[in-house]
């Protein structure tokens, strides 16, 4: 596995698991402290995790656990490219040496990176191809995909297509002074300023203090990109047309009211949505003003759409993953009693009732290595490809975000059949954070034969 420095090769000299070792120094790009890493559930022990390096997804390895040594203090992260670029954390980083040194052990990293991300085989794409088949099917199924989100004890929605992300309240806003009730002030949202407005002024309802849960959901109205400050975000919906019923005439006379273009009846009636009329929520003054501040960044905003796509980000333990949005059946409250299914296996935790669909419950923390958090009102992110239905038991699911495409790229081939599930990863280096993005068919593929596996076992 090493040897001693070669004559003429120019080295840099490592500390790792209180052993000197040394690279060839051309395969090495920076030296820099350990950065934030994503962790990546399942992958192989020497897998730290996830990092940005200067706008690259690198792959972050122990150095002592390649070379089969006790782990020490990691403060540096050492990154090599020798065909592909991975990250190796280090004790300390000595010096560059000519020829070599012969207290130094001479690694062969590639044969040390092969063997430690042995892949038992191919990772299957799904990518947008999955995307747009699940939107096929959802057309087939007639149902109207909606954002879900409350004012007080009242749910309101709007469609999908109006929504191009739901956002935490950012911690810095710029008030305007002398601005009535409906504006909150604005922010800047990637690198552009978003107009934040309050949507209980716009509905005519009374004010209330913003708190933990309290979100942003941003929206296209008309030519216009605005951020509505509401309450809390319920998640994402699929309602079925027919449990939707247009507002009466006679009720759409007021300014609120005519905000309101429908009313859906969810759980079978006891649930009821107003769905908001995207094209009627502004006042015509503040239209007018929203006219004459933005036309600077609204090209590059309508081209971006063009070339991005929507997730659903949740939560597991304190570890964030995405899922695409068009395979995202809905976002439901995990039911307080399920029932159980004879003989099912442990991590199914029952089937629920979802409008007249029985649909299995299973919880995913084991798949995602990470436990559940305690507390807390946990979600049944209901996901579904062509007959393939299931509800995976989450912490939360509460954020909607639009990445560039040019934000996601494929997993690196981290080895081993658990980690196939997370088939893309996000890169968000404004928000200094990698989220995994899940493949819907994979998950759903595994979910059924675990499902299988473990009925054929318990029989």
């Amino acid at each position: 596995m090493g040897s001693e420095g070669a004559a003429g090769l120019r080295v840099l000299k490592l500390q790792a698991g209180g052993e000197r070792l040394a690279v060839p120094a051309p395969i090495v790009r920076e030296v820099a402290r350990i950065p934030r890493l994503t962790r990546v559930p399942h992958a192989p022990r020497a897998l730290l995790g996830l990092a940005n390096i200067r706008g690259a997804v690198v792959p972050v390895l122990s150095l002592a656990d390649l070379v089969d040594r006790t782990v020490g203090i990691e403060r540096r992260v050492v990154i090599v490219d020798d065909g592909a670029l991975f990250g190796l954390a280090v004790d300390a980083v000595d010096t560059l040496a000519e020829d070599g040194d012969s207290g130094a052990r001479m690694l062969d990293l590639p044969a040390l990176i092969a063997a430690s991300l042995a892949t038992d085989g191919n990772r299957r794409a799904v990518g947008r191809v999955v995307a747009e088949e699940t939107v096929a099917d959802a057309a087939d199924h007639a149902v109207l995909p909606l954002v879900v989100f409350a004012l007080g004890s009242q749910e309101f929605a709007l469609p999908l297509g109006a929504v191009e992300s739901v956002l935490r309240l950012p911690e810095t806003i710029a008030a305007m002074p002398h601005a009535d009730a409906v504006v909150v002030g604005s922010a800047t949202v990637r690198g552009a300023l978003l107009p934040l407005l309050s949507l209980r002024a716009l509905l005519a309802m009374p004010a209330a203090a913003a708190t933990a849960r309290t979100r942003v959901v941003i929206a296209r109205i008309g030519q216009h990109r605005v951020g509505l400050v509401v309450d809390v975000i319920r998640g994402v919906e699929r309602v079925p047309e027919t449990a939707i019923d247009a507002i009466p005439q006679v009720l759409t006379r007021g300014s609120a009211e005519a905000r309101i273009q429908a009313i859906c009846r969810l759980d079978a009636g006891r649930r009821l949505v107003s769905l908001l009329a995207a094209e009627h929520l502004l006042r015509e003054d503040i239209t007018a003003r929203l006219a004459q501040a933005s036309t600077a960044n609204e090209i590059e905003e309508s081209a971006m759409d063009a070339t991005s796509e929507q997730f659903l980000l949740f939560r597991i333990g304190d570890s964030d993953f995405a899922l695409p949005i068009a395979a995202v059946e809905e976002v439901a409250p995990l039911p307080r009693k399920l029932t159980r299914l004879p003989k099912a296996p442990a991590f199914v935790q029952g089937v629920m009732n979802l409008r007249g669909a029985v649909v299995p419950v299973i919880d995913q923390a084991e798949r995602f290595g990470a436990a559940m958090a305690a507390g807390g009102k946990r979600r049944v992110v209901v996901v579904r490809i062509g007959e393939l239905q299931a509800g995976f038991v989450v912490d939360s699911a509460s954020e909607v975000l639009r990445i560039a495409a040019e934000a996601v790229g494929p997993a690196p081939d981290l080895g081993g059949a658990e980690t196939r599930v997370f088939e893309r990863v996000a890169n968000l280096p404004d928000q200094d954070r990698i989220v995994l993005i899940v493949s819907p068919r994979e998950l759903l593929d595994r979910a059924e034969q675990d499902l299988l596996r473990g009925m054929a076992a318990a029989s």
